[in-house]
């Protein structure tokens, strides 16, 4: 009997690939298609899906990890696996930390999507070692430490250093200090530019 699986992806070209790779994989059925990851636990819920294939930006603004943590949470024996080309730092954390069965980068791994979903339905869990590297100015986003990824991350924000300092614990004299450190890095000259290549880059995504 075939896996009936959930596609959850807003960009037309993935989508319509995974739609075409499920189809014909003989393995698994496609049970239905959303652009909008907020839809996806209802869907769920109505029963009948046994695999989710989930991009984490999606339509709407939804965040494909908080409707994967919901199904997860609700329906433990549904599958997940999160897609994303994206190189966000904090994503992969938190897929294992919510029990998201594995996680694949769309254009950055060896495996194939199918090949990560009969290993995941065989009881795996597939997780890369780290997210790609890409660059940024004159170094890569494996260059940052954890703390200039997260400020990096609340700079989007257009907060003041006070208040991202506020909301990350560390003062504003810290913030400054480490946007600084990013500026000789990159070789970037203003905040403004570092975090509009950063966005660009999907090196990091905030959700509002």
């Amino acid at each position: 009997m075939a896996y009936r699986v959930l596609i959850v992806e807003d960009q037309e070209m993935p989508r319509q690939l995974f739609e075409i790779y499920i189809r014909e994989s003989g393995n698994y059925e496609l049970a239905n298609t959303l652009t909008n990851a907020a839809v996806a636990v209802d869907l769920c819920r109505a029963g009948g899906i046994d695999l989710v294939l989930m991009d984490v930006c999606t339509a709407f603004g939804s965040n494909g990890l908080d409707a994967a943590e919901d199904i997860k949470r609700e329906f433990p024996e549904i599958k997940v696996i999160i897609v994303t080309s994206m190189p966000e730092f904090s994503w992969l954390e938190r897929a294992k930390q919510i029990g998201v069965d594995s996680f694949w980068y769309k254009e950055a791994q060896k495996d194939t999507i199918l090949s990560v979903c009969d290993r995941t339905m065989a009881g795996g869990h597939i997780y890369p070692d780290e997210t790609p590297q890409v660059s940024i100015g004159a170094v890569t986003n494996h260059d940052f430490t954890e703390r200039e990824l997260q400020i990096l991350r609340e700079l989007i924000t257009g907060d003041s250093n006070a208040e991202i300092g506020d909301r990350l614990g560390v003062s504003a004299g810290t913030v400054k200090r480490h946007v600084e450190n990013m500026l000789k890095k990159t070789g970037f000259h203003t905040r403004t530019e570092l975090v509009a290549e950063a966005g660009r880059l999907g090196i990091v995504i905030r959700f509002s």
